[in-house]
């Protein structure tokens, strides 16, 4: 058997006349005349098919049936004015969950001071937050697993995604303490021409290896790789142990090695970029809210 809808309007108004068991206090509460308030009572009756009020000169009360009703209808009606709630804090942004990717690196630059910065100003939104290296942020954009990425060098040529630079920083040289250059204050870049050397693969961020392969290259040699790493902390161990040598961001200086010595290099023109990244048709008022929060300013890193 169809169960019969039940008008919500028609709930409120029995759920007030039960509450005054009046019909003109009701009314009034309710903003309208009277009249109308008995045609939604006998439209409620009719779809329950039994009356739920007895009325006589000078008296209202609930019938059995009305009784039953009573709270039912205060649970639609409250589980109504949550759920109105729950969706207006989502759509303004200040509840909800926002899935963020990182890059290792991120986190020694400006992942703390944006975390929170944000929670100050959303403290109501979960962050659910992932280690990814670029690669696999971008595809995760892409497949709406992530709604912001955090990156090293950004593509150049990624449809539906939007980048906004974070910062820049110089690169410096990754020696083991035991090497010839350790000593120096500044290394010149020719130096490193014979040295073995510990990097990123390309598969994970093709723009900063190529970076680095580039300045390389302008230094007029072609660096020996003997070693892949994926995450800037294993390349630091592995070039502690003497594997070979690396460059890399200047914020990896705060992955304390005591066998790793970070150096300047010259030239030290060149500089790598950390990006905040997004889907540039995201309706999600949360990724708004960081982006703004971004574009605000962020603590300096320590």
């Amino acid at each position: 058997m169809e169960r019969p809808e039940l008008p919500l309007p028609q709930l409120h108004a029995f759920v007030v006349l039960a509450e005054e068991l009046h019909f003109g206090n009701a009314a009034a509460r309710l903003g309208i005349a009277q009249p109308p308030l008995s045609q939604q009572i006998r439209r409620l009756e009719d779809k329950v098919g039994y009356a739920l009020f007895t009325r006589a000169p000078g008296h209202v009360a609930l019938t059995p049936a009305g009784s039953e009703l009573l709270p039912a209808a205060r649970r639609v009606l409250t589980g109504l004015a949550d759920g109105l709630a729950a969706a207006r804090a989502v759509g303004s942004g200040s509840v909800g969950r926002l899935r963020i990717g990182f890059a290792a690196s991120v986190a020694l630059t400006v992942l703390p001071g944006l975390l929170r910065a944000f929670r100050d100003r959303y403290p109501g939104v979960h962050l659910d937050i992932r280690e990814m290296t670029t690669v696999p942020q971008l595809a995760a954009l892409h497949d709406r697993t992530i709604d912001i990425g955090l990156l090293r060098e950004p593509p150049a040529d990624e449809p539906e995604l939007g980048f906004r630079t974070v910062l820049t920083e110089p690169f410096v040289a990754v020696l083991p303490s035991t090497h010839p250059l350790a000593g120096e204050r500044t290394v010149q870049l020719a130096q490193l021409a014979d040295s073995p050397f510990v990097l990123l693969p390309r598969t994970v961020g093709p723009a900063l290896h190529d970076q680095i392969i580039g300045l390389c290259t302008a230094a007029g040699f072609t660096p020996q790789v003997v070693q892949h790493a994926v995450e800037w902390q294993t390349v630091c161990a592995l070039v502690e142990t003497g594997l070979g040598v690396s460059l890399a961001p200047a914020s990896i200086r705060r992955i304390r090695l005591k066998g790793v010595a970070f150096r300047n290099i010259e030239p030290g023109t060149a500089r790598t970029r950390v990006a905040v990244a997004w889907r540039e048709n995201d309706q999600n008022p949360l990724v708004t809210h960081l982006l703004t929060t971004i574009s605000q300013g962020l603590p300096a890193v320590p």
